[in-house]
């Protein structure tokens, strides 16, 4: 039984270089703050992972997490957030500080019936 929502961090080291380590430090410290259980952090190479949020999002779901912190959208293909990484889950950024949150999704219509 989990008391605190589970986070996981998301950096590319393409992005990161040699700032990959305190990058590293600063989601775990971001997402303890915030009161998250911290798992840990997906770290992947853009330049060699043809899909590089794919496996980001097979950690959250094998984890359950709620969060994922990044420490920019920079990190992200194109520069934006993927829409259905924030259907998943809630993605906080450390610069600037902002949380996209879940898209709630509405019942369709044959559910209303």
């Amino acid at each position: 039984m989990r008391f605190r929502p589970t986070a996981v961090g998301y950096l590319r080291s393409d992005i990161s270089g040699v700032r990959l380590a305190w990058d590293e430090e600063r989601i775990r410290s971001h997402a303890r703050r915030l009161g998250y259980d911290f798992a840990k952090v997906v770290v992947v190479d853009g330049r060699s992972s043809p899909q590089p949020v794919a496996g980001l999002k097979a950690t959250i779901v094998r984890l359950e997490a709620e969060a994922v912190v990044v420490p920019s959208i920079r990190h992200f293909e194109g520069g934006a957030v993927p829409g259905d990484l924030v259907n998943l889950v809630d993605v906080i950024t450390l610069e600037p500080e902002e949380t996209f949150v879940r898209w709630a999704n509405p019942p369709s219509q044959a559910e209303n019936r």
